[in-house]
């Protein structure tokens, strides 16, 4: 945190005692910035790359900031998604130093001892996983680390928290994955996933050991949790201390803010309630997104809840969603509806065709399933389809930019989950695809809570997130069928949605500090990584 590598002035080395040990010249950290992108580029691969920042955030923490700060377009996918995917199923061979807490099941009984050998008291921020469900690569057990640890980067560069304050944590339950467990560097319990009430018991006993060893206002962010625990978890705890699960609720804010951009496009019916959503895929995400969508239908269009909810259809991997299908989760027979029309056969193509979606999700982390001949019986059914590749990383979108846009012939309103270069046409017409990146709304829905002090992190809370950053979608942003502002404004963007999200929490009495004034006063109180 102090290390300034040559950038120490000369009255701090004298004190420091640092003479002779250093460079004798003062070198500022823009041209320590320079210098230190250039090495970045030199890497050969991504995941180098992905490694060298983390070497150099070991080495100084405010030179990487600075860095990453400065160059976020650049630097983002190597910190996280997609890069953090190879670096999770490849973290026993890039491992260099531990970074935040490994608490295991041998733990359980004695958590909050474990946590008081971490040496900071204020911890405003922790992000969590298992490791159950790591993107769309499945169960990595311990070598989901790189998970916390990159959101709680993104939360530092995106959303201005103080890194001092912030803690990523893996809890080790296990791992189902046999491959994981033989891999000769893993470091992780080798053992099957503890289930049942053991395992409700060792996550109890760590939300009530972060709320000792802490504060009850620490925001605890679950992460990658598998669809069986998610939604149950965020259920119990939502209200009972301070957290959220990025995964079902940031998802959906980022979402929704893109479909509320896309209202805005010409030839894009304006009216929400008038839209039909098929979400290919079940999972928590996808449900998320959905919830959210109809808490917007019934608080701010007067749509009644079931007629909101039925505009929402999801199919998975055995098919469409209805009232009266077997062995569906509680999360899915929300959307369970009465009286589903026929299908030809369960595929996607057979659904898209008798539910007649202005709008296809992809949650599915199956790559490639928009295909043709879905991308052009979405063009049938509309004159400006809304279809939203959603899956992360990069390898498990539903398609890509280009393949959408050359499909529909631009006709398309495209997001994905992780970032794709500019499309140009055949005919000169060039699309910037919007990416629908979760970094938009938990950093500053973390920022926000900090700001504020919020007790509870309520939905609303994340519909406004999603209004807030839908009003920084330009018209220029629009003009080029981007539906989320540029990531180079994300700062200034995560201001704006904290004063929102700030704002909402008062309003429901959950703010227990006064709410800044603006999101000018917010950017000003930002985590600034300057010498």
């Amino acid at each position: 945190v102090l290390n300034k590598g040559s950038g120490f002035q000369d009255e701090e080395r004298a004190n420091l005692g640092l003479s002779g040990l250093v460079p004798p010249k003062v070198v500022s950290l823009e041209v320590q910035v320079k210098r230190a992108l250039e090495m970045l580029r030199r890497q050969p691969t991504e995941l180098d790359k992905y490694v060298f920042l983390q070497g150099l955030l070991g080495r100084n923490e405010r030179l990487f900031f600075k860095l990453v700060m400065t160059n976020i377009v650049e630097t983002m996918p190597l910190i996280y998604t997609p890069v953090v995917g190879a670096a999770c199923q490849n973290w026993g061979r890039i491992f260099q130093a531990p970074r935040g807490m490994y608490i295991s099941y041998k733990h359980k009984g004695s958590i909050l001892e474990v946590l008081q050998n971490w040496p900071v008291d204020d911890v405003r921020v922790i992000v969590v996983t298992d490791g159950e469900r790591i993107l769309g690569l499945g169960d990595l057990g311990c070598f989901g680390m790189g998970i916390p640890i990159g959101k709680l980067l993104l939360y530092n560069g995106c959303g201005g928290v103080d890194p001092l304050h912030t803690l990523p944590i893996q809890l080790d339950t296990g791992c189902n994955t046999p491959a994981v467990r033989n891999d000769p560097y893993y470091f992780g319990l080798d053992m099957d996933r503890v289930r049942g009430s053991a395992y409700d018991e060792f996550i109890d006993e760590f939300i009530q050991a972060v709320q000792k060893r802490f504060s009850p206002s620490t925001l605890i962010q679950f992460e990658d949790f598998a669809q069986g625990n998610a939604a149950r978890l965020l259920t119990k705890y939502q209200y009972e201390c301070c957290t959220f699960n990025d995964d079902i609720q940031g998802t959906a804010a980022v979402a929704l803010a893109g479909i509320f951009s896309a209202l805005r496009l010409p030839g894009v019916e304006k009216d929400l309630s008038k839209h039909r959503f098929l979400f290919y895929g079940a999972g928590s995400a996808g449900i998320g997104i959905a919830d959210l969508i109809v808490a917007d239908l019934v608080t701010n269009n007067g749509v009644s809840k079931d007629e909101a909810k039925r505009s929402c259809w999801f199919l998975d991997s055995k098919g469409l969603i209805y009232a009266g299908r077997s062995n569906l989760t509680d999360e899915k027979e929300k959307y369970a509806h009465e009286n589903p029309p026929s299908l030809e056969d369960k595929t996607l193509l057979a659904a898209v065709r008798a539910i007649k979606p202005t709008a296809l999700i992809g949650v599915s982390t199956i790559p490639n399933s928009f295909d043709t001949a879905i991308l052009k019986e979405m063009c049938a059914l509309n004159a400006r389809p809304i279809v939203f590749a959603l899956s992360n990383p990069t390898s498990k979108a539903e398609c890509t930019a280009e393949a959408c846009y050359r499909e529909t012939n631009g006709r398309a309103v495209y997001a994905s989950g992780s970032p794709f270069a500019p499309v140009t046409l055949d005919d000169g017409r060039e699309f910037v695809p919007g990416q629908g990146n979760n970094s938009y709304i938990f950093p500053a829905v973390g920022l926000a809570v900090c700001l504020c002090g919020a007790k509870h992190v309520s939905d609303l809370m994340f519909l406004e997130s999603a209004k807030a950053l839908a009003a920084e979608t330009t018209e220029e942003d629009l003009a080029k069928e981007s539906v989320y502002p540029p990531l180079t404004k994300v700062q200034t963007v995560s201001a704006s949605i904290a004063y929102a999200v700030c704002k909402q929490a008062e309003k429901e009495g959950l703010a227990t500090r006064p709410v800044p004034a603006s999101p000018d006063e917010i950017e000003k109180r930002m985590y600034d990584p300057a010498y």
